[in-house]
């Protein structure tokens, strides 16, 4: 396919079998610089036997332990502030982030300048991956905090050349002004704030037709992987959408190319994916959904080695017309682990009803809760329309789309406009109650 842009196309086109050699090259030089530095995994391969003259081959990779976000929270309570997953001393540590919080305790994750300069790499396959030239102007409508939100993305865009327009401290309008004005041709934010901007938009009047943006790049939450929403930010900003997929403790790992819809590409230069039962901790086969574990192979200073990520994926091995041989996830991240949820008898996943809810445009925001009613699960949905809106006939066409693809009625509920939270970075709008007393 003509037209494609690559951040390195030497590696994003090897041959599997050199790929996988040049996994096994990393990984065996990681473990024998962190063995015996980094007391984390010393003392995990140490519980286990391991040395890293074991890995002989990615096959052993499966007989190292896993690990999981509570093990790392853990290290940080045991040794704050920062833990015990750190191969250097503290004074080779020149960055800081941490996750945002939003399910538990913030983990705090420190980087050298070598691993700062891994995550700029990785983010430059991201932005190459959505067609991201040195001729584009990036802007990041993002406030800088702890949280490592797009802070990665600064050094992606000088991977690639491309001027990197900061937008932080700034009104979602004076955001809008600032693009029309510098003539902005792309933008990383979450799906929600994409989305959150075009009501802005809406609201002051403003033509987003007199920003000239061709690409929007999203990350932070599901959104840009699923239809729906996907195609109301594509309808609205007339731009390319792409999808991309990190975590502040694992990396940028994967990233959706410009052949739409092929689901996103895993960096397997930078990353090993393996695919598991999330009940049984064993390999599912490529094709079959399951837990996605990860180990990073740039990132000594803080390692994660086989990491329960959380997230289920679809691992497929069929050719991309993108001439990339890096394994895809089809659809990215299909949901969490602990997502679904059972409602008379039905698996739902959040992406799934978010992608019913926004097939309607009218609706302008929206707010999920699974409640128990008389012993039974039930789905309800508050609803923010737009004016002017024949609410009764909308829910009356939702319920029918919800009965159609999933086989239940949800209970639907018309709120005032602008009553719903707003959000500039992860959205929480699915409230799921486990049992008595305790949401999520």
């Amino acid at each position: 396919m003509s037209g494609i842009a690559y951040f390195d196309q030497a590696i994003e086109t090897m041959p599997l079998e050199r790929l996988q050699l040049l996994q096994l090259q990393k990984l065996r030089t990681m473990l024998g610089q962190i063995n015996g530095r980094n007391p984390f995994y010393t003392k995990k391969l140490t519980a286990v036997g391991a040395t890293p003259s074991d890995i002989q081959s990615l096959d052993d990779l499966s007989n190292l332990p896993f690990t999981t976000k509570a093990e790392l929270l853990q290290a940080q309570v045991d040794a704050p502030p920062f833990g015990t997953n750190a191969t250097f001393a503290e004074s080779a540590y020149t960055r800081l982030h941490q996750t945002s919080g939003t399910t538990g305790p913030p983990l705090r994750v420190i980087d050298t300048p070598e691993s700062w300069d891994w995550w700029g790499t990785c983010w430059g396959y991201v932005l190459a991956g959505a067609g991201l030239t040195a001729n584009d102007r990036l802007f990041i409508p993002f406030s800088f905090g702890p949280f490592i939100g797009f802070w990665a993305a600064v050094g992606g865009a000088e991977k690639i050349g491309a001027m990197m327009i900061p937008g932080g401290g700034r009104g979602s309008a004076e955001r809008l002004y600032l693009m029309r004005e510098l003539e902005v041709t792309a933008m990383c934010c979450t799906p929600t704030y994409a989305l959150r901007l075009a009501e802005v938009a809406r609201e002051n009047s403003f033509d987003l037709r007199d920003i000239p943006m061709r690409v929007t790049i999203h990350a932070g939450e599901p959104g840009a992987n699923i239809p729906a929403t996907k195609a109301r930010i594509e309808e609205v900003w007339q731009a390319h959408c792409f999808d991309h997929a990190g975590a502040s403790e694992v990396g940028a790992h994967s990233f959706e190319c410009q052949v739409q819809p092929g689901g996103t590409h895993l960096i397997e230069s930078e990353f090993i994916a393996e695919i598991i039962d999330p009940n049984t901790g064993k390999a599912v086969l490529d094709g079959e959904i399951g837990e996605l574990v990860l180990s990073n192979l740039g990132r000594i200073g803080y390692p994660v080695i086989r990491y329960r990520t959380g997230d289920l994926v679809k691992l497929t091995r069929q050719p991309c017309d993108c001439g990339r041989t890096f394994g895809r996830f089809e659809g990215g991240v299909i949901g969490r682990v602990d997502d679904m949820v059972i409602v008379r008898g039905v698996n739902v996943f959040p992406s799934a009803v978010e992608n019913l809810v926004r097939q309607f445009e009218a609706v302008t925001e929206f707010r999920v809760q699974v409640t128990q009613r008389q012993e039974m699960a039930e789905l309800c949905i508050d609803l923010e329309c737009a004016d002017g809106t024949d609410s009764e006939a909308l829910c009356q066409a939702l319920l029918q789309q919800f009965q159609n693809v999933l086989g239940l009625r949800p209970f639907l509920t018309i709120v005032p406009g602008n009553s719903l939270p707003r959000f500039d970075l992860k959205a929480k709008r699915f409230y799921i109650q486990r049992h008595q007393g305790q949401n999520r």
